[in-house]
């Protein structure tokens, strides 16, 4: 990249207003401070709405920030950004939060955008900026000298950044960088390392390539993965990337331990979206993609079911039933990764490019990070689960104003010590919505039966695989496992958290959905069941204005409530059952909702604007989705019971 840059673009200001994003559109060129205040937390749903990420090349530019919302108006329309002349976009708290996707970035490029200026990045986000050649700043004075004309030193943009991340940014990107490096086997420096360390610096440490000698925090590092998994939305575009910095064929590293998931898009053509927008020829151009590539190299591949619609499982939830191992490194194309981190794996998810340039060295571009402690003593009351402590966790001010931002979350404690390893995966699995870099959980006898029961492999915990006394922490949060109730997200982001008890006024729910990787897996079941069970039990059904759907996470959630009876009493409660996939999380499947009037309450991990629909989704346990469905309006389970006693 040249030693100076000069945008002679306009300037974005992404503001709450929406008569300032209008004003900007029709030409106007408004002040930063005529733009104030801009948006916080502008996701990736918002830049690049699921429905328009079905192309991997400069045709996405058309429809960037087209899901952008501002006071509840969607201000922006298909071509108005590349059309406006726009340069630099500017936002607020945590850009880019959400997705992994790619697609976001690369449609910013595609649509002429070379600079983010915001408040603060969310990691992937600004990784895959880094990755494909857009600059990202947190230094708002360089908006006055690009507007007084000035060139700028890339220098400017490489303050704060690690060493490593500045060379692949003068590349222009890392597929630049990695073209003309060395790629040999990984070294284990943990062995001559004296100083105490976390279980996930102790993982790095194991892996590293061997150009550096020393792993400090902070620093830009490159480790050996043991799994590297793609989904259907990514696959054809991380195969395009390769292919153009590598030639075609590549000769993959360890394609054995290479994965091809078909499961984001697999339930489209029962999507609303999908199907009035005529959008399905697109998803079949992605499709294709993904076989061409598990068809062109000895990867594994887990695709669509034979004889009916679905797939065989979520990705992140098939890669924790059965790949990841405590102490390995596992990354995949997808923000909720993290999930295998409750087996004691470092897992974390990266965008294409990463994921790409992954395939062709068997190494993962990361930053070490710091740690977050989170300890949870004491015990959880009846009816309360993981996914209201992670609510909780959202809501707290340091967390929504982006203060944990790439640390790993260790979780710990008595609370979740006594957790299965499936409520621990809701925990590492929602760090993508906390602003982390992924979630662990030290391995224990619970993860060692995990792995015998469900997958029939026999581990033993090796004395390493857990944090040291006198580690070196970012900071710990303390919780009373005792004190946290049953957790509402309200509508637009999970960080809108509130106690379900504060909530006063009745809200009526047109859907209720479980599901998803987060909770769609057997203890996410096993609580469906309990409601519903109890539900019948008192003369109560899904009621007349709402539809209950529940969606396994895998095939072998599917049989586990098959074993069980589960699913006579799904079919006596009412409710409609979905085959594995990401289905409605990701706008595409059934369970999604159609109208804006439309109210969904929710056990998925995010509900920006858009995100499963354009209704309102409020996010809840899988409990209180379940006893929602009963009565009709949102509830908990212990409120519901509190009305029949």
């Amino acid at each position: 990249m040249q030693d100076t840059i000069r945008f002679s673009g306009r300037i974005l200001y992404l503001s709450q207003n929406p008569d300032i994003i209008s004003a900007q559109l029709a030409g106007q060129s408004p002040s930063l401070a005529e733009s104030l205040p801009l948006r916080d937390n502008v996701s990736t749903d918002e830049i690049t709405p699921t429905t328009t990420m079905l192309t991997y090349d400069e045709r996405i530019g058309r429809d960037v920030y087209i899901g952008f919302k501002a006071r509840d108006v969607l201000p922006v329309d298909k071509n108005q950004i590349r059309d406006g002349g726009f340069q630099v976009t500017v936002g607020g708290k945590r850009y880019g939060k959400g997705s992994s996707r790619e697609s976001s970035p690369l449609a910013e490029l595609s649509a002429g955008i070379r600079l983010i200026v915001a408040e603060s990045f969310e990691r992937i986000y600004q990784q895959n900026c880094d990755n494909i050649g857009i600059l990202t700043t947190t230094d708002f004075s360089v908006l006055e000298r690009i507007q007084a004309g000035e060139s700028i030193p890339i220098s400017e943009f490489l303050k704060g950044r690690d060493e490593l991340t500045q060379q692949v940014i003068r590349s222009g990107g890392l597929l630049a960088y990695s073209r003309f490096k060395r790629w040999p086997a990984p070294v284990d420096r943990l062995s001559s390392t004296t100083e105490p360390l976390t279980l996930v610096e102790k993982i790095i440490n194991r892996k590293l390539h061997p150009e550096f000698s020393e792993s400090g925090r902070g620093q830009g590092v490159f480790v050996a993965a043991d799994w590297r998994f793609s989904h259907d939305y990514f696959t054809g575009m991380a195969a395009h990337l390769m292919h153009r910095a590598f030639g075609n064929p590549v000769g993959l590293i360890r394609p054995d331990q290479i994965i091809a998931f078909q499961d984001h898009l697999i339930l489209a053509d029962q999507s609303y979206p999908h199907i009035s927008q005529g959008l399905l020829p697109g998803v079949e151009n992605l499709a294709q993609g993904h076989r061409n590539f598990a068809r062109q190299y000895p990867v594994k591949a887990h695709g669509a079911l034979k004889d009916e619609p679905g797939s065989e499982g979520i990705c992140h939830a098939m890669m924790a039933e059965r790949y990841a191992l405590p102490g390995q490194v596992v990354v995949g194309t997808d923000s909720h990764t993290p999930h295998a981190g409750a087996l004691g794996c470092l897992a974390f998810g990266a965008g294409a490019t990463d994921i790409a340039n992954s395939w062709a060295t068997g190494y993962i571009r990361c930053k070490v990070p710091e740690t977050l402690r989170v300890e949870i003593e004491g015990e959880l009351r009846p009816g309360i689960t993981a996914k209201d402590i992670v609510l909780h966790l959202l809501q707290m001010d340091s967390i929504r104003n982006g203060d944990a931002i790439g640390l790993v979350f260790e979780y710990g404690g008595a609370a979740v010590r006594a957790m299965s390893v499936d409520e621990r995966a809701t925990l590492t699995n929602m760090v993508a919505e906390l602003g982390g870099f992924t979630g662990i959980v030290e391995p224990d006898e619970k993860v060692v039966q995990f792995l015998s029961q469900r997958r029939g492999v026999e581990v033993s915990i090796e004395p390493w695989m857990k944090s040291d006394p006198g580690a070196s922490y970012h900071d710990v949060i303390r919780i009373d496992a005792s004190r946290i109730g049953s957790m509402l997200a309200r509508p637009g982001d999970p960080g809108n958290g509130v106690a379900a008890e504060q909530l006063i006024n009745r809200v009526d729910v047109d859907i209720a959905y479980g599901g998803s990787c987060t909770a769609g897996k057997r203890v996410d079941f096993d609580c469906y069941h309990e409601v519903l069970a109890w539900g019948l039990a008192n003369g109560l059904k899904v009621t007349e204005r709402t539809r209950l759907y529940l969606q396994f996470g895998t095939l072998d959630v599917r049989q586990y409530c098959k074993e069980r009876g589960y699913l006579e009493t799904f079919a006596q409660a009412g409710v409609e059952l979905i085959n594995p996939g990401c289905g409605s999380c990701a706008n595409c499947g059934p369970g999604a909702s159609t109208r804006s009037e439309q109210v969904t309450i929710s056990a998925i991990n995010r509900n920006f604007p858009g995100r499963s629909g354009p209704g309102q989704v409020w996010l809840a346990s899988p409990y209180t989705v379940a006893a929602s469905a009963l009565a009709g309006h949102i509830t908990t389970f212990e409120q519901l019971r509190e009305q029949y006693r």
